[in-house]
């Protein structure tokens, strides 16, 4: 009785829960930031903006930002965790082939926000309104990549940027 009634009292705090409320949860997730890159085909397809609304509309803000083209060895020591993989040399010579977009994003559970907002690797398996499935055309071109961890985060942002050219709020 005492789990019906918890779990009811839980329900109508929830159905009752004033903006205000809403926000105070919010705030109560930890502030991280995360890394996104708007890869070169995504750049190339001018879907720049469109994928920089979604990432507004979800809450993160943009706190850094700049255009760039990476060298072979820049990508190569950007994505060095997959140097043993067999799609490595592929990723390297894709990531360099173009100009990308890099992001800071702050918010609560930057992390992980951003990464449902990507949605799945492989776009055709995305969910609706992710920027893969909207944006993305195959497991490579899928348009943007996240930082998996906030420490992983930590690295590829400063990998990026330097501290003077973040302006967290």
């Amino acid at each position: 009785m005492k789990r019906i009634l918890s779990g009811f009292l839980a329900l109508c705090a929830t159905l009752f829960a004033t903006p205000a409320m809403a926000q105070e949860k919010v705030s109560q997730s930890p502030v991280q930031q995360t890394l996104s890159i708007i890869k070169p085909d995504a750049v190339a397809a001018n879907h720049i903006g469109g994928i920089i609304e979604m990432i507004e509309a979800s809450g993160l803000k943009v706190v850094a930002l700049k255009m760039v083209r990476l060298s072979d060895e820049q990508a190569s020591q950007f994505y060095i965790v997959h140097k043993d993989r067999p799609f490595y040399k592929d990723l390297v010579a894709y990531m360099s082939s173009g100009p990308v977009v890099v992001q800071v994003l702050e918010g609560p559970d930057a992390v992980s926000v951003y990464r449902n907002l990507m949605g799945s690797t492989n776009p055709s398996q995305a969910a609706p309104n992710t920027i893969r499935a909207k944006f993305g055309k195959s497991i490579q071109n899928n348009a943007v990549h996240g930082s998996d961890s906030a420490e992983n985060a930590k690295t590829e942002i400063n990998f990026v940027f330097k501290s003077n050219e973040i302006y967290s709020r």
